[in-house]
């Protein structure tokens, strides 16, 4: 699927299912708790916290996705198409950091 697909998907999903869009600043919340989550298991599994036995019932795409239905979300209440925004974003970074990365010996193998 495309990412205006998704948009539209979760636009859809939204008023149906879901009967309206929550307020912008809650979204904003709610993106919030769910990078949390995507920290927690990044924190347990790639690096040295422990974990509990809840934690294993959690898994990685699924909060990754859980971010990402919530960002579309954010971006379709605000009008913005995310295809072109990524698009500008590639573009910028493209000019910026041309040279920057090859440059940095922190990243030489």
């Amino acid at each position: 699927m495309t990412i205006q697909e998704a948009q539209e998907k979760i636009d859809n999903w939204i008023n149906t299912t879901g009967v309206r869009y929550f307020s912008e600043l809650t979204n904003m919340a709610i993106l919030t708790e769910e990078v949390g989550e995507v920290a927690r298991i990044m924190a347990r599994k790639y690096g040295d916290q422990s974990s509990k036995e809840s934690d294993n019932k959690k898994l990685l795409a699924d909060e990754l996705a859980d971010v990402m239905w919530v960002l579309l979300c954010i971006a379709n209440q605000t009008g913005i198409d995310m295809t072109v925004a990524l698009e500008k974003n590639f573009d910028k970074k493209n000019i910026r950091d041309a040279q920057r990365h090859h440059n940095n010996p922190k990243l030489k193998s």
